[in-house]
């Protein structure tokens, strides 16, 4: 008759390979779960809540991106220049600048 302990040795090591097993596969379909969108509801994190803008703020918004739209196109220098108008006239004149600078090139 065997000893309980190599019994129990023996028990404990099929249980072992079986977590093993059950990590492996688990490792496998995570991946899967989450790209097709079924692992949650996509309630994960919770939500930001969005900023009540003023009409003021946005339209300032609205400028800015304006106005970094038009930067894009231009070479460094000329975004020097615009920078500087921007600094003493004001972002529309800015902007005004920016699209003509960028319909010279």
């Amino acid at each position: 008759m065997p000893q309980a302990s190599t019994v129990i040795a023996r028990e404990i090591r099929t249980i072992r390979t079986s977590f093993n097993k059950l990590a492996r596969s688990f490792g496998r379909i995570a991946p899967l779960l989450s790209i097709t969108g079924t692992a949650g509801n996509g309630e994960d994190k919770p939500s930001r809540r969005r900023p009540r803008l003023s009409a003021a703020q946005r339209s300032a918004l609205k400028l800015q991106g304006k106005y970094m739209g038009t930067m894009r196109g231009l070479t460094s220098a000329q975004r020097n220049k615009v920078k500087k108008l921007r600094s003493r006239r004001g972002i529309r004149a800015a902007i005004a600048e920016a699209r003509r600078l960028s319909a010279a090139r």
